[in-house]
């Protein structure tokens, strides 16, 4: 039946221009795309990434992954993944509605809760979503709120959705040592990222009394031999959720701590490692 042949290739790949206008009165265009990758077992779900690096070849990456991650959860859904170009750092938050509005007028006819339900990803938090549900609900005159994923909660959001992929992987790492008897108490853990999934993964080693000692960003990476605690594990939040500023920031408020530019946190002596930032991380 040519299984592997079929699933390869994703069953429909959708390409199109976001014609958007700047603060400065601007035409700025990007790419946009979305990558259907399999329905076999149920609907597309996959999530939406607006970042510079995104491409077709990722997406489809991705699609074909978010395939099988999905029907290992045990619900019917396929796989897909999408989004664009477009790089939301530096955005005025009305430039980034605008974009998110222009997205949606060109993906709207492709996505419903019986073909495609897209979520957020790296770029998309509850913001960006609650601004194309909202775009959505204005072009197909449906008050369709429930199918698109990752909403803020007065729009119908799940409580604990932004938490959830970053304690998965922690409670994942805990039943698996579990299994072969170790402790996660009082190891050292390095982590990469400081997004959604870094923060909270944090959070909860913190909480299972594991000693973190790095998180990164783009730019570099920190390392902080006394551990990342509650109270800086706050200050990093507020610095990348509410300033949007590089975790350089984070040594001039911990002295202590190092900041090492350009390089990933893999070299630091750990007991685990967890990777929280993009794919093909290791």
């Amino acid at each position: 039946q040519k299984i592997l042949e079929r699933l390869t290739e994703p069953d429909r790949v959708i390409t199109f221009r976001v014609s958007w206008i700047d603060d400065n009165g601007e035409v700025q265009n990007n790419r946009g795309y979305r990558v259907q990758h399999n329905d076999s077992i149920g609907p597309y779900k996959g999530g939406l990434r607006f970042h510079p690096s995104v491409d077709l070849d990722t997406l489809k990456f991705l699609a074909f992954e978010q395939t099988f991650k999905n029907s290992l959860t045990g619900l019917p859904m396929g796989g897909a993944k999408g989004g664009a170009d477009f790089d939301p750092k530096g955005k005025s938050d009305i430039e980034i509605q605008r974009f998110c509005k222009a997205y949606m007028d060109c993906l709207y006819r492709y996505i419903g809760s019986h073909i495609d339900v897209p979520a957020g990803d790296i770029g998309v938090s509850g913001k960006e979503v609650g601004y194309m549900v909202g775009q959505y609900r204005k072009l197909t005159n449906e008050a369709a709120t429930g199918f698109i994923t990752g909403k803020p909660l007065p729009l119908g959001g799940s409580l604990i959705r932004t938490e959830a992929t970053g304690y998965g992987a922690v409670y994942f790492l805990e039943n698996m040592l579990h299994y072969h008897n170790i402790s996660m108490k009082g190891k050292t853990a390095t982590v990469s990222g400081s997004g959604n999934v870094a923060v909270y993964a944090v959070e909860k080693l913190i909480e299972l009394g594991v000693k973190v000692l790095t998180m990164s960003d783009s730019s570099g990476f920190i390392y902080d031999p006394d551990g990342i605690d509650t109270n800086k594990l706050e200050f990093i939040k507020d610095l990348k959720f509410n300033k949007k500023e590089r975790i350089s920031k984070y040594i001039d408020q911990y002295p202590s701590a190092q900041y090492i530019t350009k390089a990933s946190p893999w070299s630091v002596p750990c007991d685990l490692a967890l990777p929280c930032a993009t794919q093909n991380e290791l």
